[in-house]
């Protein structure tokens, strides 16, 4: 009888069967942003910026590369064009070299361009702070306008990347794979305070930890919470040797990291 009773059932977080109510995901994820607080206390945007520009010209060259290769780039770009209409009024071929290791140059120079001409002829020379005016920039999707939104200029916004997307779905908040409808129904879930950092700790552990083929279960500081937890490595010394960036002992994406970054900032670009 004590067999039969677990039919039919999916296994839970903490060893309970049964399928879980919404009331009982909530909690868990929101214990789950609690916790992942106390162990990316530093989170932060990985980017390198000085200004609401220069987050979104990074946010934009972040497209299918990593943030580190970004920062490597910016310095040089941000040299030569240091504001909207500077870069609106750049030769594209030399703005193409500039931004080459970053890869996609040719479609991100066009975008580049496209934005900062609209910056300038449209928003006064200024980056807008509303949503809706940062979508109508070229090569502004959601998600690159509550980068900008939440990290220059304090407004709470849900970052769905690809870590994002595919932590969510582990962890069983969302069903959905749309990133609008992922936002959406994340959105329900938290405080709209929280959604900037509940970004930032998603990412960062999607990106040391919750790795896309081989997650360090065995590392994980909220496998108890975990609905997914044995899909990687569960051995803790094996998944130990999975981690990334400062969690492995590695330098960090930034090259400015903020002063409470508890890893080493990364190399500029050709340093060994």
């Amino acid at each position: 009888m004590g067999s039969a009773e677990g039919e039919g059932r999916t296994a839970r977080p903490g060893g309970r069967a049964g399928p879980e109510s919404r009331l009982a995901m909530v909690r868990r994820a929101r214990k789950i942003n609690r916790e992942l607080a106390e162990v990316y206390y530093y989170a932060h945007p990985e980017l390198d910026f000085e200004n609401p520009f220069e987050l979104l010209v990074a946010t934009v060259l972040s497209a299918q590369t990593t943030d580190l290769r970004v920062n490597q780039t910016t310095p040089a770009l941000f040299a030569a064009y240091p504001t909207p209409g500077d870069m609106a009024a750049a030769d594209p071929e030399r703005l193409e070299e500039l931004i080459r290791p970053t890869g996609f140059f040719r479609n991100k120079t066009k975008s580049l361009v496209g934005l900062s001409t609209a910056i300038r002829d449209t928003f006064g020379g200024e980056v807008p702070g509303r949503l809706e005016d940062l979508v109508s920039l070229p090569g502004v999707g959601r998600k690159t306008a509550h980068v900008v939104l939440g990290n220059a200029f304090g407004r709470p916004g849900i970052t769905v990347d690809t870590h994002f997307g595919r932590l969510v779905r582990r962890w069983k908040w969302t069903e959905q794979t749309d990133p609008d409808k992922v936002e959406a129904e994340i959105a329900g879930i938290f405080p709209k305070k929280d959604w900037t950092m509940l970004s930032h700790r998603v990412i960062f552990h999607g990106r040391r930890i919750c790795h896309s083929r081989k997650p360090a279960c065995g590392a994980c500081p909220i496998a108890h919470l975990c609905p997914s937890y044995g899909e990687g490595e569960t051995d803790p010394e094996k998944a130990k040797k999975l981690l990334k960036y400062e969690m492995g002992g590695f330098p960090g994406q930034r090259l400015k990291p903020p002063p409470h970054y508890p890893g080493q900032p990364a190399p500029p670009m050709g340093a060994v």
